[in-house]
């Protein structure tokens, strides 16, 4: 996945904006402009491939933490949040990454305040 496919996508997605920051990182959220949830981020890769990091469930979390080409998110995941890093494609073609950031953003915004899901017609479990 390239960075302008990776964009496009998480552009598709509902309620989602995007920012550059953290030393570069294509950041996705999720909500609104005072109340929002970060769901991706693209950058910090040493290598040729484009690094992508999103939220997962728990048992997504223990299941991907050990495959080849992916990793605990550095940072986060050390902060006991559950979101794994994709390095390569080797264990997670694009078509399946697209598949978790798409869950990644259902999680997040599942984590915005009920009136704001509401008010977004976000979903509510």
């Amino acid at each position: 996945m390239t960075l302008d496919e990776y964009n496009a996508f998480c552009a598709g997605l509902s309620h989602s904006s995007h920012v550059v920051q953290w030393g570069g990182a294509h950041v996705w959220k999720v909500g609104q402009a005072d109340r929002n949830k970060v769901f991706a981020i693209a950058g910090w890769s040493d290598g040729a491939e484009l690094a992508v990091t999103f939220k997962v469930s728990p048992m997504s979390f223990d299941l991907l933490s050990e495959q080849p080409g992916l990793r605990p998110a550095p940072y986060l995941a050390s902060r006991g949040m559950k979101w794994i890093q994709r390095l390569t494609p080797e264990s997670m073609d694009d078509e399946t990454l697209r598949d978790y950031l798409g869950e990644s953003h259902r999680l997040a915004a599942l984590g915005l305040p009920k009136n704001v899901r509401r008010k977004l017609g976000l979903p509510e479990a």
